[in-house]
């Protein structure tokens, strides 16, 4: 019973490594916060002075490196479907002794798409969501500034991993976890301190987010604590693990993003606990079903998956399980962007049309992702000519868009500017959303495939060979929308307007006091701050007039 031996390992740690940052992580007393902060800081000698240390830089430094990985990743990923039915498309390469595949070149969209873009952006969302709900500030703006720098280069090296394993008789996947390591390491221990000083209770999206980047280390940890991570059935759960990391961060993000941007209160807290929990508890059908993958993160011999009938029924019942979460955030986040017709009145606000894109996509999808891992599981095997197509469908529907909607959604506030033009933003999520969708014929073109191969069928035309084709073509406009958003972020950072021009009226948000702006209701009031009567009403602002009764 690798499987649950495993699970119940990852749930320990968990469940202990959140009881002691609630009790405010009694390990980092007065001396260990002072060594901490010396080895984040001044033991690492010239570099850190060079970077920038004002508030706010460290999340506008991830986010930005986040949104220029959004280029390359979608450009790989449009060559790989291109491949796909045109493998001699990029030909011209071997004579640099490059000859890439459509399978490589896809893994290596997936994985920069996934660590690359929407990690870093949840990254630098993070930095801003957890200093902002425990009223403090990030405890060295300079380290992770530093350690933007040093993340990317181990996505350079995972990219060149993905498309050739080994050289020179080193394992560059493993060099590239082992950087990523270091450098999310140093980003733990990081939003730890900045946990540890926290001045006020913490909402669920903050810690969502701290657990969703403790969740990828610590189950690497119970892998080798329960000795599964040389079976198959271990590797495979590894890939699953990861994902639920990925997918507690960004339910982290868009949930504080969808109140902060709407103006409302978070629609309900017990789904949020819901999403949060039952994430946590069961497995993630996020990701691609190839545990050799993982094994190559790992730098170790890839198994064999063979799992027992005991492990094919727990992990079909935890894969069923995690459904529950899912619902409960993507119905959350809807709810709390349609309260009060916020959303409907301001469409345009940086970064809502993207969450909206990831909350309606993200149930059809992972129920498609179920069904593929269960089959998977099961051993059946009809279902795995689509899993590339829903894993990039998964990245580009749900993950990217979440995250990017996300780090709009707080770039004004953490870099002090908004983006350069809203109308450039919004063609860009028109090209992004299209392109994303175009993979539908991508899939359609698989179960053609599938369909023929079945048949033993051979046709001179084939109509896979089109479907593949369109899916291609339309994909491109992925790739503008990328460099369109990447353009409008990097100019609104020098040019943009000033954060709090022009800025839409809202009544609310998850981690202010009430923003009286306009006719509201005493529930939301006491929903915005958990039912307490000493909630803070503050007017938009002051006038000289004469005051007169408030209408409750």
């Amino acid at each position: 019973m690798g499987l649950l031996t495993t699970m119940l390992a990852f749930w320990i740690i968990i469940f202990v490594l959140f009881v002691m940052i609630n009790r405010g992580i009694w390990v980092f007393t007065d001396v260990s916060k002072s060594l901490t902060m010396f080895m984040l800081e001044k033991a690492l000698g010239p570099p850190i002075d060079f970077v920038e240390g004002r508030k706010g830089s460290a999340s506008t430094t991830w986010i930005m490196h986040g949104a220029l990985w959004m280029i390359p990743s979608s450009t790989i990923t449009f060559c790989g479907l291109w491949l796909a039915h045109d493998p001699d498309a990029l030909h011209s390469l071997s004579s640099w002794g490059l000859n890439p595949s459509s399978s490589s070149l896809i893994l290596a969209g997936i994985l920069t798409a996934s660590y690359g873009s929407g990690g870093m952006m949840l990254n630098g969302v993070a930095m801003h969501v957890v200093p902002e709900l425990g009223g403090t500030t990030l405890a060295s703006e300079k380290n992770a500034v530093l350690m933007a720098l040093v993340w990317t280069v181990g996505v350079i090296i995972l990219f060149i991993g993905a498309n050739n394993p080994e050289i020179l008789g080193i394992k560059v996947m493993l060099a590239s976890s082992g950087i990523l390591l270091l450098s999310g390491a140093a980003v733990i221990v990081n939003i730890l301190l900045t946990a540890a000083s926290r001045t006020k209770k913490m909402a669920l999206p903050a810690w969502m987010m701290i657990i969703g980047l403790l969740a990828a280390p610590m189950s690497v940890v119970s892998l080798f604590v329960s000795g599964a991570h040389d079976t198959g059935t271990g590797q495979w759960l590894a890939t699953r693990m990861t994902g639920a990391s990925f997918s507690l961060m960004l339910a982290g993000a868009i949930l504080y993003s969808a109140s902060r941007g709407s103006g409302n209160p978070l629609w309900s807290r017990s789904l949020a606990a819901v999403t949060m929990v039952g994430t946590i508890l069961t497995i993630s059908s996020a990701g691609v079903f190839d545990g050799g993958v993982a094994a190559d993160f790992l730098g170790i011999q890839a198994a064999s998956f063979e799992p027992t009938r005991n492990e094919i029924i727990a992990g079909s019942f935890l894969l069923a399980m995690s459904l529950i979460p899912v619902i409960a955030l993507s119905a959350n986040v809807m709810a709390t962007m349609r309260g009060d017709d916020v959303f409907m009145e301001n469409p345009d606000h940086p970064g809502m049309p993207e969450i909206n894109l990831a909350a309606i996509a993200l149930v059809p999808i992972s129920i498609g992702a179920l069904f593929v891992h269960t089959d998977h599981l099961t051993g059946t095997g009809e279902l795995s000519g689509i899993q590339w197509t829903l894993a990039m469908m998964g990245v580009w529907l749900v993950f990217v868009p979440g995250a990017l909607g996300s780090a709009l959604c707080i770039f004004p506030e953490a870099s002090g500017r908004n983006v350069l033009s809203m109308n450039r933003s919004r063609w860009a999520y028109w090209l992004m959303a299209g392109g994303a969708f175009g993979l539908i014929f991508s899939m359609m073109s698989d179960f053609s495939q599938a369909s023929l191969n079945q048949a033993d069928a051979i046709v001179e035309i084939s109509i896979v060979d089109r479907l593949s084709v369109l899916g291609s073509v339309l994909f491109y406009g992925t790739v503008i929308g990328s460099i369109y958003h990447c353009l409008n972020l990097i100019s609104g950072s020098f040019r943009g307007s000033l954060a709090g021009e022009d800025q839409p009226n809202s009544s609310t948000s998850i981690s202010s006091p009430y923003m009286l702006t306009k006719e509201t209701t005493v529930r939301k009031i006491l929903a915005q701050r958990e039912g307490k009567l000493d909630t803070v009403v503050i007017p938009e602002s002051n006038s000289d007039s004469p005051g007169s009764p408030t209408e409750l």
